[in-house]
């Protein structure tokens, strides 16, 4: 599954503070007031936007606890990197990981030098 590096903060900061409190109720202002801790500042209506944009996806669930809405999310971060690695090891090298790899390490160590 894609996503855009918007998506990816926001999850990150849905997983950092999910760390130490698993079935913490995250809010969109949550997520606004971590993001901007972290330097990235960007409008309430953009949050609950891109939040909305990752409940379609099925990667946040949203739901009602009195007048207020909070979300959660429906991967960790190791079941949503795995996907990734997944999808791209699919797309460009047929599934095959073991190429994949090689194709990593031969281009690391080549920024390395």
């Amino acid at each position: 599954m894609v996503c855009g590096k918007l998506e990816i903060d926001i999850l990150n900061s849905f997983w950092n503070m999910c760390e130490f409190e698993e079935n913490r109720d995250i809010s969109i202002q949550d997520v606004v007031d971590d993001l901007s801790s972290q330097g990235v500042e960007r409008a309430y209506t953009t949050i609950k936007t891109v939040m909305d944009r990752l409940v379609t996806k099925s990667i946040l669930v949203r739901y009602k606890v009195g007048k207020k809405f909070y979300y959660s999310t429906t991967m960790s971060r190791e079941e949503m990197a795995l996907q990734a690695v997944n999808e791209v090891s699919e797309q460009f090298f047929g599934g095959n990981t073991v190429s994949m790899i090689r194709f990593i390490e031969k281009h690391s160590m080549v920024d390395m030098v």
